[in-house]
């Protein structure tokens, strides 16, 4: 867990640098992300809350997912981690959120979602969002892992763009 504490830490500087909360909203990851930040003394100052919507109907009920975007594209999709974000957003008094939608695993994959595919997305509320898709490698607890890394980069990126 040491390479969570140490992003963790410095999103939470480049956060309070820009002067911006943070709100997560997580699927596969069931909290992790929100643990990992939650870890660090005074993250109240940057981490406004997580949302972890494990089901389709907690996305739309929490996060206005809509059921079309769930139907067509399914759980898994850039384009589900999207609605997500803006809904960590809109539900939320956070100025940036982050995403994160996947196969964990050891089951649920397919041909064209197989284990390990994780869906990202990272927005701002000046209405920039960008989505990425990764697939990782493990077993769940691994793969969880670097699907917060990923999100904890992807955040860090975004706010020194």
């Amino acid at each position: 867990m040491d390479a969570l504490i140490k992003l963790s830490t410095q999103l939470g500087q480049a956060l309070k640098e820009k002067n911006f909360t943070l709100a997560l909203a997580e699927s596969c990851t069931g909290g992790l992300a929100s643990a990992a930040i939650t870890d660090i003394a005074g993250s109240s100052a940057w981490f406004d809350c997580g949302f972890v919507t494990y089901s389709n109907a907690a996305k739309q009920s929490m996060l206005n997912v809509s059921e079309k975007t769930l139907t067509q594209y399914g759980a898994v999709s850039e384009k589900t981690a999207e609605e997500m974000a803006i809904g960590a957003l809109n539900n939320s008094l956070a100025d940036i959120a982050g995403s994160i939608t996947g196969i964990a695993g050891p089951t649920g994959g397919s041909i064209d979602k197989p284990v390990g595919t994780v869906c990202f997305a990272y927005a701002i509320k000046n209405g920039c969002v960008i989505t990425t898709s990764k697939h990782f490698t493990g077993n769940r607890q691994q793969i969880r892992q670097q699907s917060v890394i990923q999100l904890l980069n992807g955040l860090m990126d975004l706010i020194n763009h």
